[in-house]
């Protein structure tokens, strides 16, 4: 019998080309990322907590849907990052900057809604683009997207 010898290995076949590594994402990209998440999350907090009263980890998990383990994790850091204050087994809670940080963020996403909404996209598909346009906007953009909306193209 011939011996067996897979593709990539046979002593005939030149080598297979060489894989190159997965890009890695910059710093500044994981930073947005980073950010994006941590707004999604304040805004869902303070949500939630208009909503029922208080936000626990299984409301805002459900909410982001996401599992409750990742929903800990993701508080964890909040917290670390001076966003929210919780007590074991109790509430998540805005601090004072969580607070701005979710007020900004809703401000942007109105912002960016209103004016797909003008330019004429479906109010479905505005709604699920505003979503991420929102955190990836420079304020020059949202100040323009605004004087539009209010019907000042220009200064």
């Amino acid at each position: 019998p011939r011996p067996f010898f897979p593709l990539t290995l046979h002593p005939l076949l030149p080598p297979p080309p060489r894989a190159r590594p997965p890009p890695r994402a910059s710093p500044k990209v994981r930073r947005d990322h980073a950010s994006e998440t941590a707004e999604d999350y304040v805004e869902a907090i303070e949500s939630i907590g208009r909503e029922l009263g208080s936000c626990r980890v299984s409301d805002l998990a459900r909410h982001m849907r996401v599992s409750h383990v990742t929903g800990v994790k993701t508080l964890e850091r909040l917290v670390a990052g001076g966003l929210v204050r919780k007590a074991p087994y109790g509430p998540a809670t805005l601090t004072a900057a969580g607070a701005r940080m979710a007020r900004a963020s809703r401000g942007r996403h109105a912002c960016v809604l209103s004016f797909l909404r003008a330019i004429g996209v479906p109010d479905d598909v505005a709604a699920r683009d505003a979503e991420g346009l929102e955190h990836h906007a420079s304020p020059a953009t949202l100040a323009a997207m605004g004087r539009f909306v209010l019907g000042r193209a220009r200064p």
